[in-house]
């Protein structure tokens, strides 16, 4: 029987996900033991002789993830996804598949299960990234892939090796964390890149697997793409294995998305906090919390969701520039979360001094620097407003009547006081409430 695309089941199932706007993306695993960022093997071309070994010094002693899911929810975050597995292949589930995991590890702990767990119990939506590549199998190309650790190495042909095997590893792993860990809500396979893309991956075969055992998962683009292409939904041609968001990487698009026929796409912006995934000391660019803020202010204003990566360290620990920056930012979801959560774009031009977000007919003006005089909502008529006020604590807000504005009678202006200083230096954030529907 021919696949058809259901738009009704598809907008059920993303309709949690669109109304949270903020998740946590965890990269943690044997890279952390070097601590030169995720990618340290392939982009130092160490053999599986000598990384492999790492897995006898994997032993996070520190790691408590209910400590990880509360400051995730301290920081206003709704969802967690945690690397299940990494390109590496290191395994931070107990596979029946392989031996290199978390489970055979001085460790010996099921972390996914823990993190599963943990996330739950905090109230948070919870999550598995699964990489689609796998450097540690003897079976995914080695000398003509462009990534792998061995690529160009003689000493690693690509002849005898079996991809269809590879494919059979790859689809049993996927059925375990779908059926040994309870109901998933999200699935963020990683990545599609040259031919590794769509049937490759015998895409269409493993979708229908992962929707008979998680009928509800939200998943991500990349069975198509990767941190950059948009996939078939977009293109208004679905295809069996279609991606229920689009992912740009580290990038925030310059408009919100829309398909080929003009409806708007669900899309999440994950950005690393620094310029590492994985755990890398000797990376000190770390973004500051304000921010971050104003991107996730960005990006729902335009249609979309944040996902924020930590990288914890080989013994299971958020760095302290995460916790600094998590917790900063959860003062402000704290008093602000409102102009966030469930909202979207405005239909109104951005503003000089900031953004518009907005929640059916509440419009949350995003004010990040203060202006001269009355501040002007553009695209704001003054009929269409009964009154304001500051989010973070209620303080009503007067219309202004000013002589200043007069010029433009058919404009909203808010008078924000005296003070030239605002409430926020971040981002204060006022309510207008509409008057009438």
């Amino acid at each position: 029987m021919s696949w058809t695309f259901d738009r009704a089941a598809y907008e059920r199932r993303v309709e949690w996900y669109v109304n949270a706007r903020f998740g946590l993306l965890l990269h943690w695993g044997l890279y952390a033991i070097p601590g030169r960022g995720e990618w340290v093997r392939s982009a130092e071309r160490i053999p599986s002789g000598e990384y492999e070994p790492l897995m006898a010094r994997f032993d996070p002693k520190c790691c408590d993830m209910r400590a990880w899911m509360a400051l995730a929810k301290e920081a206003g975050m709704k969802y967690a996804v945690l690397t299940a597995k990494y390109h590496d292949g290191f395994c931070l589930f107990d596979s029946a598949y392989t031996d290199f995991k978390s489970t055979n590890s001085p460790a010996g702990r099921d972390f996914v299960r823990e993190f599963l767990d943990a996330a739950r119990e905090a109230g948070l939506r919870a999550g598995l990234y699964y990489s689609l590549l796998d450097w540690s199998h003897p079976d995914f190309p080695h000398f003509g892939d462009r990534h792998h650790p061995m690529r160009g190495d003689p000493a690693y042909p690509d002849g005898g090796r079996d991809f269809g095997r590879y494919l059979e590893f790859m689809h049993a792993q996927v059925r375990e964390l779908c059926t040994n860990y309870g109901k998933l809500d999200l699935l963020w396979f990683d990545f599609s890149y040259d031919d590794m893309r769509g049937e490759k991956w015998r895409a269409a075969e493993l979708m229908e697997m992962v929707r008979a055992l998680q009928p509800d998962v939200v998943v991500d683009n990349r069975l198509e793409v990767s941190g950059e292409g948009f996939g078939s939904l977009a293109a208004c041609r679905p295809t069996p294995f279609h991606g229920d968001f689009v992912s740009p990487e580290c990038f925030i698009p310059p408009h919100g998305l829309s398909d080929a026929e003009g409806r708007p796409l669900v899309w999440e912006s994950c950005v690393t906090m620094n310029d590492h995934w994985g755990y890398c000391p000797a990376d000190r660019y770390y973004k500051p919390a304000f921010l971050l803020i104003r991107k996730l202010v960005e990006c729902v204003s335009k249609g979309g969701n944040l996902l924020l990566n930590v990288g914890p360290d080989s013994t299971g620990q958020f760095p302290a520039e995460a916790r600094a920056v998590l917790r900063e930012m959860g003062r402000w979801m704290g008093q602000n979360g409102e102009s966030i959560y469930g909202c979207g774009p405005s239909g109104l031009d951005k503003p000089e001094f900031g953004r518009y977000t907005r929640k059916g007919n509440r419009l949350y003006v995003h004010v990040f620097e203060n202006t001269i005089g009355p501040l002007p909502l553009t695209g704001v008529e003054r009929a269409r407003v009964r009154g304001a006020r500051r989010l973070a604590d209620g303080k009503p807000l007067s219309v202004s009547t000013s002589w200043v504005r007069s010029d433009y009678p058919d404009l909203t202006f808010l008078d924000l006081g005296p003070d030239p200083r605002l409430y926020d230096p971040i981002d204060t954030v006022l309510e207008v409430e509409p008057d009438g529907p």
